[in-house]
């Protein structure tokens, strides 16, 4: 039972608990193995490669962790933990990326957005906050450094934690965006709905997963060691290890296991060519979504803004002359045909 006091020669404050990391270590390499084996099965390694990688990064995280429950001194051991740990959240965020971008692929004449800027914009936005993770933990966590880049470290840190719940923020109103102009339009089949589901229950889960972070870390903070100091002072959340198990590894256990029962793979086609007609029926083979602009511009303007105030025409390849996919063939790609009927998107799928 813990009881908050700080342990003497513990870098980690209390004396870290040596089953627990045995446990999550084992339940996030079945969760990587089953991911791993899904996208063998759906042959989605391209859509869903990054879910495997992430468990594999959390497994070697509480690996390390379970090292250091018996070196709590060892101060590369709670560097290596830290870093790992705190990798690999982002990185089940950027799967949830690919998903929506998938998503919008699927049901392109509602998306307000080209659906491959979803990734490539909120995915550059990820790349700034590991970057951040990364350093931070690494300059934060090791007190053989100086003052300055120990709190330059947890600077980092705390930057990419507030910009990460900005992003999860942003990326989910436009993903209700997106949601309710289906609703709307009254194109709302059951495949669509459970990927949705399963995207804002991905993703409220690294939300606050990332809030108890924030919080703990602004808690850090406010930790200014001097003679006299009472360790007992400090906040709960960073004396009493069970906050983390609960708040860290519980909710990111569940993500994962989660993203392996309603892998996203089961809800959507495996080509991002492939979209479902106007009838919410069928499913046609396209020419797919084309953005022409300069890559940098596409980062820098993910909407278009520039093309909306210049007039420039979309190309909406997914018009046809008939409301269930009735052509057979491309034309142009211009709005005068789709491709091939490939079969039905609304058939029986867990909700």
């Amino acid at each position: 039972m813990e009881d908050g006091k700080y342990v003497d020669g513990s870098i980690w404050f209390y004396a870290p608990n040596k089953g627990a990391p045995v446990v999550f270590a084992v339940f996030f390499a079945a969760s990587c193995a089953v991911h791993l084996w899904q996208c063998i099965h759906y042959q989605a390694f391209k859509f869903t490669g990054l879910l495997p990688f992430s468990a594999l990064v959390f497994t070697a995280g509480y690996i390390m962790r379970e090292v250091g429950a018996y070196n709590r001194g060892n101060i590369d051991v709670f560097i290596s933990s830290v870093c790992l740990v705190y990798a690999a959240p982002p990185l089940y965020e950027l799967a949830n990326y690919v998903t929506l971008g998938r998503i919008l692929y699927y049901i392109p004449y509602h998306s307000p957005i080209h659906p491959g800027r979803v990734l490539t914009t909120f995915g550059a936005i990820s790349a700034i906050v590991e970057a951040l993770n990364g350093n931070g933990a690494s300059y934060s966590s090791n007190a053989k450094l100086s003052d300055s880049k120990q709190a330059m470290g947890r600077a980092l840190i705390k930057a990419a934690l507030i910009i990460q719940l900005a992003v999860i923020t942003s990326f989910l109103t436009l993903a209700v965006y997106f949601h309710r102009r289906c609703r709307a339009a009254g194109l709302y089949p059951k495949n669509l709905r459970a990927v949705l589901i399963t995207l804002y229950t991905s993703s409220a889960l690294i939300m606050i997963r990332t809030i108890y972070r924030t919080v703990e870390y602004f808690e850090v903070l406010t930790i200014h060691p001097r003679p006299g100091f009472d360790p007992n002072t400090i906040s709960p959340i960073v004396r009493y290890e069970w906050f983390f198990w609960v708040f860290e590894a519980t909710l990111m256990v569940c993500n994962s296991v989660l993203l392996n029962v309603r892998h996203p793979a089961m809800y959507l086609p495996r080509s991002n060519k492939v979209f479902l007609a106007e009838d919410g029926v069928t499913e046609v083979e396209g020419p797919g979504y084309e953005d022409k602009r300069n890559f940098l511009v596409t980062l820098a303007d993910p909407f278009d803004i520039g093309g909306l105030i210049r007039g420039r025409d979309k190309v909406r390849y997914w018009e046809t002359g008939t409301s269930a996919g009735g052509g057979d063939g491309v034309e142009n790609g211009m709005g005068n045909g789709v491709g091939n009927v490939v079969g039905s998107g609304a058939g029986d799928v867990k909700v």
